[in-house]
């Protein structure tokens, strides 16, 4: 999928030239910031735990510094006029995960370690392989297929594992992996690329009801099949979390693109009736709507988790307990789906907040992107991007404070998993490189910023 580089590119402007070297200068700087800060953390979790500093410190920031060094590399050679911002907040939210990773289990500190290696090879592979996001979408019926094919790869019967009660990944030999995670950034492809070619047919109102201009009742087809997939994963998956991302992503880029209104009011009532049907007729729905609504009608089991997410988080108050000094194994899976309760417990809720606003950062600068970028293509797939990364983490922050009933998707670059991380990685370099493509083919590059 390599394309050449337009000739402007090759040879840039003098403003795109002064852009791309502010915006590398000021990533640069705020790269070294999130690294001290990541730093320090470890550190004050070491002297928390063990009450010294730790004998590695000095190879974990040789590290740090050679996956960030190598990002920005990566960055400054092949999209040297994207946003200076994605990159620090990723690294900073990785580097924070890692650390109370390793406040939580050395083994898996090591796992993740290895796993952000090869999410940062994956996002210069992806910058070096993406030239032109516009050849993403001729290629968006097979991202299509793809997607699917991996939504339903957990499914069969030799190769998919059921694990913790949702059948979401899938084993070959040694080696497993979610492969939700990379289906949906290909259907965030396909969504884009679709809604480019359909939008006008989509987006045009000529059907009355009562005082209300609606599109045609055959147009609504599209959300139906995406609701139905939605419902798909949930009854054999067992998947809530992944259900509602991929619903959420069709809604929001469908619209984007036509501008109305109804597309996403027929999608709310047709999430209600299934979520309705759902909690019905399929007890694991139900039981997480019991943990949900009551987590205390079974303490010791089924609402253990949420109750102790609880007290860490209580027990956290403003200010936190402080680095390391968390009561460890407290909540099962606490480095998975609970990792943000861990993060409210020894920061409090100064430094839950911080990690909020760096995702609000991180959605912020993904919509500015989109708004910014000069093809309805690109905008259609930064808006899909960015979504899933917010809504993401607002699904999870929302199921561990009880706002939502919990599902099982992971806070993205926080916690524990490496198709997540290496798929968000992915992600970030799509966006990075649509940034980039949008101040390149500007006509006055300094009124796109």
């Amino acid at each position: 999928m390599t394309a050449t580089v337009p000739p402007s590119s090759a040879t840039p402007r003098p403003n795109v030239q002064a852009i791309g070297t502010r915006r590398r200068t000021t990533e640069l700087g705020l790269l070294v910031l999130s690294s001290i800060i990541v730093l320090g953390a470890y550190a004050l979790a070491s002297l928390g735990r063990n009450a010294s500093l730790p004998a590695d410190i000095l190879p974990f920031l040789g590290v740090i510094l050679v996956l960030v060094l190598a990002a920005h590399l990566a960055v400054r050679r092949w999209a040297r006029c994207s946003d200076a911002l994605l990159l620090p907040i990723v690294a900073l939210l990785n580097g924070l995960g890692f650390v109370f990773i390793a406040r939580l289990d050395d083994q898996l500190a090591g796992l993740q370690a290895t796993w952000t290696g090869v999410g940062i090879a994956a996002f210069i592979l992806t910058l070096v392989v993406v030239r032109d996001v516009r050849v993403l979408q001729r290629y968006r019926y097979t991202f299509g297929l793809v997607g699917v094919a991996l939504l339903l790869l957990p499914l069969l019967p030799v190769f998919g594992q059921n694990i913790n009660g949702a059948r979401i990944w899938v084993a070959f030999g040694p080696v497993s992996f979610q492969p939700g995670e990379f289906a949906k950034i290909a259907l965030a492809i396909f969504f884009a690329g679709y809604l480019v070619e359909r939008r006008e047919i989509l987006g045009v109102a000529t059907f009355r009801v009562g005082p209300f201009n609606t599109p045609d009742p055959r147009q609504f087809g599209p959300v139906l099949v995406a609701w139905g997939i939605s419902l798909l994963v949930v009854i054999f998956q067992r998947d809530l979390g992944s259900a509602l991302l991929f619903f959420l992503l069709f809604l929001v880029t469908l619209w984007v693109a036509t501008g109305r209104a109804v597309y996403v009011v027929l999608g709310f009532v047709l999430f209600g009736v299934g979520a309705f049907v759902s909690w019905t007729q399929f007890s694991h729905v139900q039981d997480r709507v019991s943990i949900w609504l009551d987590p205390w009608a079974d303490p010791a089991g089924s609402g253990y988790q949420v109750i102790q997410a609880a007290y860490a988080l209580a027990w956290g108050g403003t200010s936190g307990v402080g680095p390391g000094l968390g009561i460890v194994d407290r909540i099962p899976f606490d480095e998975t789906d609970f990792i943000v309760a861990i993060i409210g417990e020894e920061l409090g809720l100064l430094g839950t907040t911080a990690v909020l606003v760096a995702f609000l950062l991180l959605a912020g600068s993904g919509l500015r992107i989109a708004k910014g970028a000069g093809a309805t293509f690109g905008t259609l797939l930064a808006v899909g991007l960015t979504s899933l990364v917010a809504f993401q983490a607002f699904i999870i922050m929302a199921g561990v404070t009880r706002l939502l009933p919990l599902t099982g998707v992971t806070l993205p670059f926080v916690s524990y998993g490496g198709s997540s991380l290496v798929s968000n990685y992915v992600l970030v370099a799509l966006l990075l490189r649509i940034s980039d493509q949008s101040i390149r083919r500007a006509p006055d590059p300094l009124a796109a910023l």
